[in-house]
């Protein structure tokens, strides 16, 4: 081996144990001076000179010094390309692909041959989730996965466990959501609600409706008809 190779990758070794050892540094202090800070999933440098990511909960950032001394939460923005790069490491986190979805919480509306896919996250006292429900009702050749999704009120909890607990929860909804005929009340398992809103919250869902696409793609609030026919087209899983 010739001894400028046999150089780079002793060069390559020592600064894999030195972010090693950083890592391990900023852990033990954090972990030290901080006991009420979640466990910390990740440590990674970011593009600052100096300044290290720290990710928590699987999807919290907070950054740091080398050593630990100081902690900062807020925003990273690269001056030079105009970049929220905190944003953009939370949407790449917090990126959830249709495959993951829990669709055994949902329920599925089909319109058509349902050959391209959707899923919803509606809350039903949601003003702009009525208005996409009747957008969707022109939209044909769909699978609609509906998620309730109770974050305004506990009457929108009451109102999607009785949707939940009906016979036939997909028409119990739209007859809500469209003609404004109030659910009757059921009862039931409803901790499917539950589990959505935990989800939810792990994966950044933050209001009604958010859309998501075959392709992963989301969309926060109500879309007219010719965006989610775009949308539609263009997913492709």
């Amino acid at each position: 081996m010739k001894p400028i190779k046999i150089l780079l990758l002793t060069l390559l070794a020592a600064l894999s144990l030195g972010a090693v050892a950083q890592e391990a540094t900023i852990r033990k202090n954090l972990a030290e001076r901080l006991p009420n800070l979640p466990k910390i999933d990740e440590v990674s440098k970011t593009p600052m000179p100096g300044l290290y990511e720290v990710r928590v909960n699987q999807s919290e950032i907070f950054y740091t010094d080398e050593k630990g001394d100081f902690l900062i939460q807020g925003s990273l923005i690269d001056t030079q390309a105009r970049l929220d790069l905190t944003e953009q490491r939370l949407d790449k986190l917090s990126a959830i692909a249709y495959k993951d979805l829990p669709i055994k919480d949902a329920f599925t509306i089909v319109r058509g041959n349902g050959k391209r896919k959707m899923a919803v996250f509606s809350d039903p006292n949601c003003g702009y989730c009525k208005r996409l429900e009747r957008d969707l009702a022109k939209i044909d050749n769909v699978t609609v996965h509906l998620f309730l999704y109770p974050i305004l009120s506990a009457d929108s909890t009451e109102k999607s466990r009785n949707i939940w607990c009906s016979k036939d929860k997909g028409k119990a909804y739209l007859d809500w959501m469209v003609r404004d005929v109030t659910p009757a009340t059921a009862s039931c398992d409803a901790s499917a609600m539950a589990r959505n809103v935990e989800f939810g919250k792990k994966s950044r869902i933050t209001g009604t409706p958010t859309v998501i696409f075959a392709d992963g793609t989301r969309v926060p609030g109500a879309i007219d008809v010719a965006r989610i026919e775009k949308f539609l087209t263009e997913a492709k899983p």
